[in-house]
C-alpha cells in the first residue's frame, strides 16, 4: 500500500475504522469474527486502526488490545476520548466531557484497555462546548508530555475551532465525515488541514455503505443500527438518494474498480493529505478496500464523480437535530 503523512508517522494510504465490530451497526462480532478482521487488515497492508472509548462503551478498544498486542509495532495505533458511555441515572448513556481531569482519566482507561504503554493518535472525540478548546488541548499537551500519546486529533471541529487548538499545541489530525455525498469539510476544513500541516482523516468514506453499491431497502437495517436516526436514510429520503446509484455504478465499471473502490479512491485523490478509514466486518471487503489504494481516476472522471453526487443532489441531512447540536463542523 503507497504512504502517507500522519505526524510523525507514516500510514498505509488507507486505515481500518474499527467502530461497526462493536458498535452502531447492530451486534458486535464474535471474537473469533473480530480476529480475522483485525489480522486481515494487517495483513493486507494497512497500519492505521482507529477505535475509540465510546465503541461499546470500551469493547472495541478492549478488543484491539488483545488481538493486536503482539503486533503493536506494525501498526499506528489511535483512539479518542471526550465522549463515552457511562451510567446515568442507573441507565447507559453517551456523554460528551470534555473537562481535563475527565481526558487524563478516559486516557488512562484507553491505555489499559489497548494493552499498551502509549497511544500513537488520540482524538478529542467532541468538542465539549462548555469547556473552551484551549483547555481541552491542553489537557491533550500533557499527556505528550508525558510520553502517554504521540499526537493529538481533533475529530468534527470547524477551521476556526482547528486553529484555536493548533495555537495551544500541534494537531496531528483532524476527523471527521468525508465522501462523495458529505463535503462539508471542502467548505473550510481541508484547506485549513493543508495549511498547518495537519492530516485529514476521513470517517465513512463509502457513504455509510450507500457507495458499496448493495444497501437498497433500508428496512433491512438492524433496529440498533445508528443510520436509523440518520435522515438521509429515512425511507422516502434514502428512496430519492437511490436514484443516484446506478449513474455511480456504470462509473465503477467504466472505471474497472468496485463501487467502493471508486468512492475511497475518489477521497485519496482529492488531497494529498487525506487519509480515508472505512469500517468492515468481512475480510473481503477489508481487502477490496485496499485495492482503492492503485485506482487512477482521471480529471475527466473526478468531475463526473463531482457533478453526480454533491451537497446539491443528495437529499437530507446527515445528522438528526441532536447530533447536529454536537458537532462543529461547517455545512452548507
Amino acid at each position: 500500500m503507497q504512504q502517507r503523512t500522519l505526524g510523525i508517522f507514516q500510514v498505509g494510504s488507507v486505515g481500518l475504522g474499527c467502530m461497526n465490530l462493536d458498535h452502531g451497526y447492530g451486534l458486535p462480532v464474535s471474537e473469533a469474527e473480530g480476529e480475522r478482521a483485525l489480522l486481515g487488515a494487517l495483513d493486507a497492508g494497512y497500519t492505521l486502526m482507529d477505535t475509540a472509548t465510546l465503541y461499546g462503551a470500551g469493547q472495541n478498544e478492549a478488543r484491539l488490545g488483545r488481538v493486536l498486542a503482539s503486533r503493536r509495532k506494525q501498526i499506528v495505533l489511535s483512539s479518542k476520548c471526550g465522549m463515552a458511555i457511562i451510567p446515568v441515572n442507573g441507565k447507559p448513556q453517551r456523554v460528551i466531557d470534555g473537562r481535563p481531569e475527565t481526558l487524563l482519566r478516559q486516557c488512562e482507561d484507553s491505555l489499559r484497555r489497548l494493552n499498551t504503554d502509549v497511544i500513537d493518535l488520540y482524538y478529542l472525540h467532541r468538542w465539549d462546548k462548555s469547556v473552551p478548546i484551549e483547555d481541552s488541548v491542553g489537557a491533550l499537551g500533557r499527556l505528550v508530555e508525558a510520553g502517554k500519546i504521540r499526537g493529538i486529533g481533533l475529530s468534527e471541529v470547524s477551521a476556526a475551532t482547528l486553529r484555536r487548538a493548533h495555537a495551544v499545541h500541534p494537531i496531528t489530525a483532524l476527523q471527521t465525515e468525508y465522501s462523495l455525498w458529505s463535503r462539508n469539510a471542502e467548505i473550510a476544513v481541508l484547506d485549513a488541514c493543508r495549511e498547518l500541516g495537519v492530516a485529514f482523516v476521513a470517517f465513512s468514506p463509502v457513504a455509510r455503505g450507500f457507495l458499496c453499491g448493495q444497501l437498497n431497502d433500508v428496512g433491512t437495517l438492524d433496529a440498533r443500527d445508528i443510520r436509523r436516526s440518520m435522515p438521509r436514510f429515512a425511507s422516502a429520503t434514502y428512496a430519492r438518494n437511490l436514484q443516484l446509484l446506478p449513474p455511480y455504478l456504470e462509473w465503477a465499471a467504466r472505471v474497472g474498480c468496485t463501487p467502493a473502490q471508486l468512492a475511497l479512491a475518489w477521497v485519496l485523490h482529492k488531497a494529498p493529505h487525506t487519509i480515508p478509514i472505512p469500517g468492515s466486518q468481512s475480510v473481503a471487503h477489508i481487502l477490496d478496500n485496499a485495492g482503492a489504494d492503485s485506482v487512477v481516476l482521471s480529471v475527466e472522471v473526478m468531475a463526473a464523480l463531482d457533478a453526480l453526487i454533491n451537497q446539491h443532489t443528495v437529499v437530507g441531512e446527515r445528522y438528526d437535530a441532536v447530533a447536529t447540536s454536537e458537532v462543529d463542523t461547517e455545512a452548507f
